[in-house]
C-alpha cells in the first residue's frame, strides 16, 4: 500500500490573499485538480478560490478554456504558450478573479516528450495585475511526486509574488496618509 502525498499547509497563503482581499481562479492540467484539493482546508478559502478547472485533454483545454487548436498543434498541450492561453482564457471566463493560475506539464510519457522537455517539465503562468508570470521548472519522480511538486511550486510561486505586493501596500497606505495630513 502506497502512502498518500504530502498535503501542503496553504493556510499562510490563503492568509495572504485574504489580507489583499484578492480572489484566486485555477485551471490545471497535469495537477488534475490538486492545487484546488490541498486549498480546500484553509480557513477563508471561501473568499479567496472562486473556483478551478480540471482541463487534463486537448478538447477540455480548447472547449473549456478557449485554447486555440493551432497552439495545441504547434506547441503541444504540454508547453508554456498552451499554459498562457489556458490562463487568459480563464481569466475572459471568470474576470472577477484578481489571480488566475493555469498550470499544464508532462507528469508522464507521452508524445510530446522531447529531450528539451522531457518527462517532469511543467509549465505555470500567473495572471496578477495584468501581467502574466510565466515558471518553467523540471521534476523528478513519479507521477503523483511531480503533481505535488508542481502543486507546491505554485504555492511559492504566488506567496512571492503576494508577498512583493506588500511594500507597495505598505507604501500606498503611507501616501493616503500623508495625503490626508495634508488636507486636514
Amino acid at each position: 500500500m502506497k502512502t498518500a502525498p504530502f498535503s501542503a499547509d496553504c493556510t499562510p497563503l490563503v492568509k495572504l490573499f485574504l489580507q489583499y482581499k484578492l480572489t484566486l481562479a485555477l485551471a490545471e492540467s497535469c495537477t488534475c485538480g490538486l492545487v484546488a484539493a490541498q486549498l480546500a482546508p484553509a480557513e477563508g478559502v471561501s473568499d479567496v478560490l472562486l473556483g478551478s478547472v480540471v482541463t487534463y485533454h486537448a478538447l477540455a483545454k480548447q472547449q473549456l478554456l478557449g485554447v486555440r487548436p493551432q497552439t495545441i498543434e504547434l506547441y503541444s498541450a504540454e508547453s508554456q504558450q498552451t499554459t498562457n492561453e489556458m490562463a487568459m482564457g480563464l481569466h475572459e471566463r471568470l474576470p472577477e478573479a484578481d489571480v488566475c493560475v493555469a498550470v499544464t506539464g508532462l507528469c508522464g510519457p507521452g508524445p510530446s516528450a522531447t529531450p528539451d522537455k522531457p518527462v517532469g517539465t511543467v509549465f505555470v503562468t500567473i495572471l496578477l495585475d495584468g501581467h502574466a508570470h510565466e515558471y518553467r521548472v523540471l521534476l523528478k519522480g513519479e507521477a503523483s511526486t511531480m503533481r505535488q511538486q508542481a502543486a507546491d511550486y505554485i504555492y511559492q510561486q504566488l506567496t512571492e509574488l503576494l508577498n512583493r505586493l506588500q511594500p507597495m501596500a505598505k507604501h500606498d497606505a503611507a501616501q493616503q496618509h500623508v495625503g490626508s495630513s495634508a488636507h486636514g
